[in-house]
């Protein structure tokens, strides 16, 4: 870990009054020579497992580090919204795993797992290849459940109703859709159950779209309808809609904010609307043919849908035998240490880390605090006390930034928040909500720059 990542942890734990000053020093040195030239094959070469190979190499160059990914170019999910709205092109949400190889000596086999020997230490690819390790980490991302609504399908998702939670194919599809789309054309946007991928991004998106039909469709409709009566973020970003684009916000929302923090009433509601789980927003069944979605309060007929269903671990941890009964993994707080399997590590998306929430910062964060401590524990010694970061940056419009900023450490055996502040102040003033925008848009090269440079 360099200096400067190293003393804004410091500082953010310090700051929460949490700082154990005789575990951090441990992050620093050098590792005993009991771990030098270990073997870490890592599963997965997203955020998680990029971060994990970076990191290992820093603290240990000695170590033999090999990440398996079946994909040779990592396609970025976080910020590929911008897609929709011509803020972004495909191209580049793609990422290079050259710097890894080249600056760090990180070794890539680019291949599909099928198995492993937890005995025997061993992985093995459909390529025929067998890897001997002393330590696993697996970051299997998620999976869609795509047949969660009836009427819906992986092959529904690629071909009329996508999905692009994911990014690939059906992202460059669901950009198509929504830019060719009527004038005066119905947008709907189902929003997926707790647990998902990335808290404020199904309510980025909607809004996106909905500045860009102000200007290219102004008689287009946004729909979200929501299995859940809140979300992440769920205050400072209706703000923005309510400021944006009309949108008038639920009278119980209204209540629970300050008096001092402006809000109006709108006498014509914009384009933008939000069914919520309490009012019927529950998708129940999607038709690709006639592009029609029930939910819980009825039919709604559209133009263009997009469907963020119900998520689960990424189906190799389920092959390894990593997840639980309720598609999750479960983990060693501490470390990330699989509880179901020996000498294995889960983290990202895929693990159930109580208050974390399941985002692209955390995985970076899950990996370093692993990397740390798989090291520490091949050398003999104990693992410092675990303190992790998350930020989840978000956009309202272009220029409408916001976010929410959390520490988490371990208390009584679960992973817990133990910061009080956390989101974009509600009274923000319009030069910190414009700096909040830049702060997402540096954000996305600099966290890039971190796991993959």
């Amino acid at each position: 870990m360099s200096p400067l990542n190293l003393s804004r942890r410091q500082w953010l734990a310090a700051s929460a009054g949490l700082l154990s000053a005789a575990a951090w020093p441990l992050w620093a040195q050098t590792p005993a020579t009991s771990a030098k030239g270990a073997r870490i094959v890592i599963i997965g070469g997203g955020v998680g497992g990029a971060t994990a190979a970076k990191y290992l190499k820093i603290f240990d160059p000695s170590l033999r580090v090999t990440v398996i990914e079946k994909n040779r170019t990592y396609i970025r999910a976080y910020g590929s919204s911008e897609v929709l709205n011509q803020h972004s092109s495909m191209d580049e949400l793609n990422v290079s795993y050259d710097a890894l190889a080249s600056r760090y000596g990180v070794n890539f086999v680019f291949d599909t797992v099928t198995g492993f020997d937890p005995q025997a230490r061993t992985v093995s690819t459909a390529g025929k290849q067998i890897l001997t390790y002393d330590r696993l980490i697996v970051s299997p991302g998620i999976q869609l459940l795509y047949d969660a609504y009836a009427g819906y399908s992986e092959a529904v998702a690629n071909t009329a109703v996508p999905s692009g939670w994911i990014p690939g194919a059906q992202t460059a599809l669901l950009a198509k859709q929504l830019q060719g789309m009527r004038q005066g054309g119905t947008f709907v946007m189902a929003a997926p159950p707790n647990p998902y991928r990335c808290p404020p991004g199904p309510y980025e998106r909607p809004a996106l779209m909905t500045e860009w039909f102000m200007k290219h469709n102004p008689t287009a409709k946004v729909i979200i309808v929501d299995p859940k009566d809140s979300f992440v973020t769920d205050q400072t970003m209706m703000l923005g809609w309510n400021r944006l684009y009309n949108f008038n916000l639920p009278e119980d929302y209204i209540k629970a904010m300050s008096p001092e923090v402006e809000i109006k009433q709108h006498a014509k509601p914009g384009m933008l609307n939000w069914v919520r789980g309490k009012d019927g927003g529950r998708p129940l069944r999607v038709d690709g043919k006639n592009m029609t979605i029930e939910i819980e309060a009825g039919v709604i007929q559209a133009d263009v849908i997009n469907v963020i269903p119900p998520m689960k671990a990424g189906q190799i941890a389920l092959t390894l035998g990593l997840a639980d009964k309720n598609g999750w993994c479960p983990v060693d707080r501490r470390n990330f240490a699989s509880t179901l399997q020996p000498n294995v590590h889960v983290i990202g998306d895929a693990s159930i880390a109580d208050a974390m929430p399941k985002s692209a910062f955390a995985a970076n964060t899950q990996a370093k605090v692993a990397a740390r401590a798989i090291i520490e524990e091949l050398a003999g010694r104990p693992a410092p006390e675990p303190f992790w970061e998350n930020t989840c940056y978000a956009l309202a419009g272009k220029d409408y930034g916001l976010f929410v900023a959390d520490v988490f450490k371990v208390v009584e055996g679960k992973i817990a928040r133990i910061n009080k502040a956390r989101y974009l102040p509600l009274e923000a003033s319009a030069a910190q909500i414009k700096l909040a925008a830049r702060y997402q848009q540096a954000w996305l090269r600099t966290f890039t720059d971190d796991c993959f440079a």
